[in-house]
């Protein structure tokens, strides 16, 4: 079972998450203490419920997937959440989302996958190894500072796709979405607020704002 929790944001704690963490790729590192593996995987949150899924399928004889998220919803709220998946009640999950909020990561989930070696660890023990283990994913990893990004619906002309295209690419902003019709291209655009106001500044005479 998943813990969760929400936390809604002060203007404080907001300038406290622009100032956090986030990661783009999935990662891992593995912990052996006492013959039992320590397999942590860290990675976006939005790869979280994909990676459980094949993690469950690539290791059918581990004895538990422990796992512990935190990220921002639609409504400006931290969401946390963590399962022990049957080991002792806070052993395991708990520590790991501790992990996650001190090193300031924010949509970022961390999935650990144990293979049990015959020794019980204790309670101690495990709080010990499954906050190694998230620790040297994270050691491990490529932290990006985190910004919030926002949602842009612009069109342009057949012929302008090319020159805006361009200026996308050179500003990073990603393309979620596209769609054609008959006079030219809607493109649905996120990236942090500033990168956007940059674009339409720059693309002003190009594209047409639509949401």
């Amino acid at each position: 079972m998943v813990t969760l929790h929400h936390t809604v944001l002060s203007n404080l704690e907001w300038y406290k998450i622009q100032h956090m963490y986030t990661v783009a790729t999935h990662t891992y590192e593995m912990l052996v203490e006492k013959q039992s593996k320590f397999i942590a995987h860290l990675m976006p949150y939005s790869m979280y419920e994909e990676v459980l899924e094949a993690l469950k399928s690539e290791h059918p004889k581990a004895r538990h997937f422990v796992t512990a998220f935190r990220y921002i919803n639609e409504f400006d709220q931290v969401v946390e959440g963590s399962s022990d998946d049957g080991e002792p009640r806070g052993t395991s999950g708990r520590p790991t989302l501790a992990v996650l909020q001190g090193s300031e990561l924010i949509n970022a989930a961390v999935i650990t996958v144990r293979y049990f070696g015959g020794t019980k660890l204790g309670t101690g023990g495990l709080v010990r190894a499954y906050s190694d283990a998230a620790n040297m994913a994270i050691t491990s990893a490529e932290l990006l500072w985190y910004q919030k990004e926002n949602v842009l619906v612009a069109a342009c002309a057949y012929t302008d796709i090319g020159k805006v295209g361009y200026l996308l690419e050179n500003l990073g902003i990603k393309v979620t979405q596209k769609e054609f019709d008959t006079v030219g291209e809607i493109m649905h655009l996120q990236a942090p607020q500033e990168d956007l106001d940059r674009f339409l500044e720059q693309a002003k005479r190009l594209v047409t704002v639509i949401g």
